[in-house]
Parts: C-alpha cells; sequence; structure tokens
C-alpha cells in the first residue's frame, strides 16, 4: 500500500472495530534464552564490550528470531505490531557503545516489521496490517536530576534528546513504517523532545505519518514519573493532535483501568491501552494468564474505553490472541466532544 492507501486503511480500520497491538517483544526474546554470543553473531564477535541484553541489536544478529515474533503476533490476531527499537537511540546505544548503529537498527527493525506486514495483509487483504514505528524514552531524562544532592542537576539535554529522536525517526520512515509510536512515556519533557522531532523530520521530508502515544503511569500516585497526572499528562500533548493517545506498561489491567478511564474522558482522539500482564513476581515475572487478562480488557472494551488494546511486559501471543477474541465485535469508543475551554497541565490539569 502507498502511504496515503495505508493512513486511510489504518482510519477505516479504526472506525469499524478496535484494534489489537502486538505484546511484549522482550518477553519473546527471553524466551529464546539467547546468550553473549548470540547477541553477537558472527558481525559482532569481537566487539568491545559485552552486549547481552541489547535486544535491539538482535535485528542485525538474530534477524529471523525477530522476524518470527512478528508474525507470531500477526497470527495471534495482531493488527499494529511494534518495531524493535525501543532502545535503538544513540543515547540509549551509548550503554553498550554502539551509537553508530542506532539508525541502521531502525531502518532494519522496520524492514522486518515490514515483511511481516506485507505477509499478513496479503493473506487477508480485507484486514490490512500494520506497523508502528517505536521511538522509546532512553534510559535518560530531562526533568529528573540522576543526583539526589543535586535536583538541578541534568544527564541529557532537550537539543541532545532532540538529535537523537530525528536520527532514529529518519530511520524509520526510511524503513517503511505506516505510523510513528512514542511509548512508556515517564517523562513528559521527553515526549515533547521526540515529538519535536517527529514534526522536525515530517516537514523535512514534506509528509506526515499519524502518531501514537503512550505514556507510563509509574505505581498507585496514578502519575508519571515526572509527575504528571493522566489527564494533566494529555493536556501536554493534545497541540500535536495524536492519532492515539493511552497508558503502556508498569501496571496491569486491574490497576491501570482507572487510569485508562481518566483519559478516555478526555482524549480527542482514539485511546489506546497495552497493560503489563500483571505486576512482576519476586523473579521479575509476570502471572496473569491469558483468559484473565482479556477478560479485564473485554470489560474495558464493553463499558466503550478503548479503540486500541494489546500487551506490555509479560504479554505473549496467547495474551493477544485471548484479547483479539475478547473486543471481536464489541463496538470501538466514540471519541466525545467537548465544549471549547482553556486546558493546561501542570503536574494537575487546568481547566477554564
Amino acid at each position: 500500500m502507498s502511504r496515503v492507501s495505508s493512513e486511510q486503511a489504518l482510519i477505516d480500520a479504526a472506525k469499524s472495530r478496535i484494534l489489537v497491538l502486538d505484546g511484549a517483544m522482550g518477553t519473546m526474546i527471553q524466551a529464546h534464552d539467547f546468550q553473549e554470543n548470540d547477541y553477537r553473531g558472527e558481525r559482532f564477535a569481537d566487539w568491545h564490550s559485552d552486549v547481552k541484553g541489547n535486544n535491539d541489536l538482535l535485528t542485525l544478529t538474530q534477524p529471523d528470531a525477530i522476524y518470527n515474533i512478528h508474525c507470531a503476533y500477526f497470527a495471534a490476531g495482531a493488527d499494529i505490531i511494534e518495531t524493535n527499537t525501543f532502545n535503538a537511540t544513540t543515547i540509549s546505544m551509548a550503554d553498550y557503545n554502539m551509537q553508530s548503529l542506532a539508525k541502521e537498527i531502525n531502518i532494519e527493525s522496520a524492514k522486518l516489521a515490514r515483511k511481516a506486514a506485507d505477509k499478513f495483509t496479503a493473506q487477508t487483504p480485507e484486514k490490512p496490517r500494520f506497523v508502528a514505528g517505536v521511538l522509546g524514552p532512553t534510559s535518560r531524562t530531562a526533568s529528573i536530576s540522576p543526583n539526589v544532592n543535586d535536583p538541578g542537576e541534568r544527564n541529557v539535554t532537550f537539543d541532545e534528546l532532540v538529535e537523537a529522536y530525528v536520527e532514529a525517526t529518519h530511520g524509520l520512515i526510511e524503513g517503511g513504517v505506516d505510523l510513528i509510536m512514542v511509548e512508556t512515556i515517564f517523562d513528559t519533557l521527553n515526549a515533547k523532545a521526540a515529538l519535536f522531532a517527529v514534526d522536525t523530520v515530517f516537514e523535512s521530508l514534506g509528509k506526515t505519518l499519524p502518531i501514537m502515544i503512550s505514556g507510563t503511569i509509574t505505581d498507585a500516585s496514578g502519575r508519571t514519573l515526572s509527575g504528571q497526572t493522566a489527564e494533566a499528562f494529555y493536556y501536554s500533548m493534545r497541540h500535536t493532535s495524536p492519532f492515539s493517545f493511552g497508558l503502556n506498561c508498569a501496571l496491569g489491567p486491574d490497576l491501570l483501568r482507572q487510569y485508562v478511564d481518566e483519559v478516555s474522558t478526555v482524549a480527542e482522539c482514539l485511546v489506546s491501552a497495552h497493560p503489563n500482564a500483571g505486576l512482576p513476581n519476586e523473579f521479575g515475572e509476570y502471572d496473569l494468564e491469558s483468559d484473565e487478562m482479556a477478560e479485564h480488557i473485554r470489560e474495558w472494551a464493553q463499558s466503550g474505553l478503548v479503540n486500541i488494546v494489546g500487551g506490555c511486559c509479560g504479554s505473549t501471543p496467547e495474551h493477544i490472541a485471548a484479547i483479539a477474541q475478547a473486543v471481536e465485535g464489541v463496538a470501538p469508543r466514540v471519541i466525545p466532544q467537548h465544549d471549547i475551554k482553556l486546558r493546561l497541565s501542570g503536574l494537575e490539569p487546568f481547566v477554564h
């Protein structure tokens, strides 16, 4: 599909049904039990630092595994899969001394996901599949000090984030994504840098793609790590006119529901949600079974809260298959019409 027809197909699909996102890439990678040599492959056999844990690098060294994970999620019923690029910025790749690979990983990750999407679209043209190019939060935060003894200290600047996100966005678009997803946002300033970078790339290329924005409520406080409530966070982002706005990660569906409801009430766009498969146990594993997770999300759908659903940490194709079945035939959330008011945000929303 061309870019225009792809975007229209996405819009049409979202009007007709609740769309299904994929589940966790990291959970599926962990199941392979890759070791240091697997991460290195032939190309990086002599790399000067350890690379185990650099899941994005597997796009280059274990591409068949990444491609098969994408296919497994499509086979389970996903409409949209996410590229394996959560940490593919120069900032995060610096942890492995692999900054120079960031753009290449974005390009190749997008191509792998595109290949999988095109395969499944060809099999069922009436149900087109889409690729979301992922821009993760990076391993640094622009609005919080890394030093408890110096609240004013920062380990990254806004401009540095923009530069990293511009490069990643160019790579994702070059690789053929259908939309851009800025996800797992814990710091609003990081997200603003990402969205400024995306807009900069769109302007330079003379084209746009739909944008998904997904934040993270870190705990029972109901706030992002940088302190905003879900509603305030939405008001901070709404000027970008996103295709969808939502929440993912940190919490399971039981604890996340009230914040999805909060977003659903105010968002003037589609609402997405992809929670974790419960909270991690003492071994860092996720215990929420697919049928129980799907039951929660079915209730969200029946309550008219969501347009796009999926899974984050701990979720597998089994979870996605159960979720897809749970929301099948349920009407998507209707976007509310609000009175025109001044809507501002600090840590709390201000509506006047």
